[in-house]
């Protein structure tokens, strides 16, 4: 009777470590991202530093406070722009400006007309 037993504990026990060897693996390899995003966002922030002036900066993060998605992709254009030696570095506030105005759409103007 004793050797029934055994064996489903044996075979829950089996269960309960693959399963926490999975667990493990998954918390590491998150851990692991976490680690690289960080490495690269630091990487990027000292590539931003060196390539805007510190209003640019100032700029570029309230654009990131209201429009995340958008400084994200500004980010990356900056820095591919300065890597390839495409624009002037550093990067003024004034340029940074131009730079904005020429990436937004023409707005249109609306005028409502009461008869």
């Amino acid at each position: 009777m004793a050797e029934m037993t055994e064996a489903p504990d044996k075979e829950l026990e089996e269960i309960r470590q693959r399963k926490l060897a999975e667990l493990q693996r998954k918390i590491a390899m998150a851990e692991e991202q976490e680690r690289l995003r960080r490495e690269y966002e630091a990487k990027k922030q000292a590539l931003l530093r060196a390539i805007l002036t510190p209003e640019a900066r100032m700029r570029l993060t309230n654009i990131k406070m209201v429009r995340p998605e958008f400084a994200e992709q500004l980010e990356a254009q900056l820095i591919q722009l300065a890597q390839a030696g495409r624009i002037p570095v550093p990067i003024t506030d004034e340029q940074l400006k131009r730079i904005l105005e020429s990436l937004q759409p023409p707005r249109r103007e609306i005028r409502i007309r009461r008869v």
